[in-house]
């Protein structure tokens, strides 16, 4: 088992509202790519596992027949009921479950998507394994999972805002047996049986009007930052936001957009 703080459901849970809102612009970019790559036909039954409050799920519901989301987080999921009702997507099926103990038949789907949740697996094969079996033969999966931190201007403006607020914390490294190595990320796909596998790199930016949007866009939607907060108390946190907004006004230009990358893992389940 991992010792991922960010495996485990309550972090995202504490983010769900702030994650919802803030994050969109950031992650709805892969989504729309991951769906593109898919190339899926109207009729298609899909699932999103890790699907948070839909950031996969609800651009995909507009095309394809039916959407099975799936995460562990049962406050995201509650915002992903809210945002298809509103958005009057009656094709959305909700269901609280582990990624990798799916509770889904064999060979149910027709396409498979899982963006930056398996890359937090505590077992990672096991969650690939689960996407493989629940796709029908001739299926499509695709994975995201994030490119190491020192290639996203965005991911690092991030480090050093919290390195600025506490400066034990430094800019991760990148680990090479994670899915920021395109070379694990292929090897393990294909391990759980999935064919025609590439990993495709994709970059967007985003830009913030000022410092403090960028703060409080941040703050609300980052699972680490929510769980610092927790860890330190109210009070030391107020000093150390000072710290850290500080740092974004003295370090950001307002509209200048920042660059984070991606990798996308594009796999079939061979048929017969």
């Amino acid at each position: 088992m991992s010792g991922n703080p960010l495996a485990a459901a309550e972090p995202w849970d504490l983010v769900a509202d702030g994650y919802a809102e803030s994050a969109l612009a950031i992650m709805a970019p892969f989504s729309d790519r991951a769906l593109e790559l898919a190339d899926l036909p109207a009729d298609a039954h899909i699932i999103d596992i890790a699907a948070g409050p839909g950031t996969l799920t609800l651009p995909a519901a507009a095309r394809v027949g039916r959407v099975q989301a799936v995460d562990f987080a049962e406050h995201m999921l509650e915002r992903l009921r809210i945002a298809a009702r509103e958005a009057g997507l009656t094709n959305v099926d909700v269901q609280v479950g582990d990624g990798q103990a799916l509770p889904f038949e064999d060979n149910s789907f027709d396409a498979g998507f899982s963006m930056f949740g398996l890359m937090f697996f505590p077992d990672r094969l096991e969650g690939f394994a689960e996407l493989f079996r629940v796709l029908r033969p001739g299926g499509i999966a695709v994975v995201s999972s994030w490119a190491p931190v020192a290639e996203s201007p965005l991911m690092r403006m991030m480090f050093g805002a919290l390195a600025a607020g506490d400066p034990t914390i430094q800019e991760p490294q990148p680990n090479f047996l994670s899915l920021e190595n395109p070379e694990v990320f292929a090897t393990e796909m294909r391990g759980a049986g999935f064919a025609g596998v590439s990993i495709q790199r994709h970059t967007t930016t985003v830009a913030y009007p000022d410092a403090d949007r960028m703060w409080d866009e941040m703050s609300r939607s980052s699972a680490p930052m929510m769980l610092l907060r927790r860890s330190i108390g109210e009070d030391a946190w107020a000093a150390r936001s000072e710290s850290m907004r500080a740092y974004l006004a003295e370090n950001y230009r307002p509209n200048t957009p920042l660059a984070t990358t991606a990798f996308l893992g594009i796999g079939h389940k061979p048929l017969p």
